[in-house]
């Protein structure tokens, strides 16, 4: 699977011929200034919650190229109310879409929209597909509920939050991995603020000392995982 990484929590995966955004925000970045947004194409946009640092260039996305956008109910109703008609709303379960298999699992965190109506539940997404499986945490803290992942499914990567105060810090990140029993994490949610802010190497050496693979891509780069 192609993982291209938009800075922040965004990013894209190519799975079965199908392009997945996660969490759109780019415009918004000072780190993501060379990105054009008008490039990014999809066919599907997972949401994991509605604030304004995962939904800001959701509607001019969604309206170009007419991703059908998927998401926890209420967030959904918020981005049909901005006129995107190609929509599905979820509550935490499973639905097989044309991709593959998407759950959306907890998180916690809050989930405020831009216009500070109530978003519903924050969540993450476990994805099944025949090239493999992989977990997206959305925005959390370390959780217990990370623990059911293998039992859902063996993921062959995951993307977590590392930055830290308004997520996991990469201590709370090795942690998950080892509850989700996953060796190659994909680091998300760092560098953006001044909050989270983190030393690229101590983090590295951290996952390395515990025996597992941190990978921290460049903002436009494209990976194979």
């Amino acid at each position: 699977m192609n993982f291209t990484f938009y800075g922040h929590s965004c990013f894209s995966i190519e799975v079965g011929g199908k392009k997945l955004l996660f969490d759109p925000f780019i415009t918004g970045n000072e780190l993501a200034k060379d990105i054009d947004i008008n490039s990014i194409e999809a066919d599907f946009i997972l949401l994991s919650h509605g604030h304004g640092d995962h939904v800001g260039d959701l509607v001019s996305i969604a309206k170009r190229t007419g991703a059908q956008v998927i998401g926890m109910y209420e967030t959904i109703n918020w981005v049909q109310a901005q006129g995107v008609e190609n929509c599905h709303g979820m509550n935490y379960g499973a639905f097989d879409f044309p991709f593959g298999n998407a759950r959306l699992v907890p998180a916690w965190h809050s989930s405020g929209l831009p216009d500070g109506s109530y978003g519903g539940n924050p969540g993450g997404w476990l994805i099944k597909t025949a090239e493999g499986n992989f977990y997206f945490a959305g925005d959390t803290c370390l959780s217990m509920e990370m623990q059911l992942i293998p039992r859902y499914a063996k993921v062959d990567f995951a993307i977590l939050p590392i930055g830290g105060n308004f997520t996991m810090n990469v201590e709370d990140a090795v942690i998950a991995a080892e509850f989700i029993q996953c060796n190659k994490i994909v680091g998300v949610h760092f560098d953006t603020f001044g909050y989270i802010k983190i030393d690229h190497d101590t983090a590295r050496k951290t996952f390395s000392g515990a025996g597992l693979h941190l990978v921290l891509p460049a903002i436009g780069e494209t990976i194979s995982l």
